[in-house]
């Protein structure tokens, strides 16, 4: 399933370039992942990146966008 960003986001901009397939940008109030791209960096690395360096654990992944 994708990943999502929560509330928790205090938009410090560490993830963005963690993600391997460009699936994070700057919203309007915190970072979003778009659904429709994020692989959960699978055939990148072993664990979602944005999850690993994330200070406050804002992204989780996202039931409303499972895998296909």
């Amino acid at each position: 399933m994708a990943y999502s960003i929560s509330d928790e986001c205090i938009s410090c901009g560490a993830c963005e370039s963690e993600c391997p397939v460009g699936a994070i940008s700057e919203g309007d109030t915190s970072y979003v992942i778009d659904p429709v791209k994020c692989v959960e960096c699978e055939g990148h690395f072993d664990t979602p990146q944005c999850a690993d360096i994330c200070p406050v654990d804002a992204p989780v992944p996202d039931p409303d966008h499972p895998k296909k």
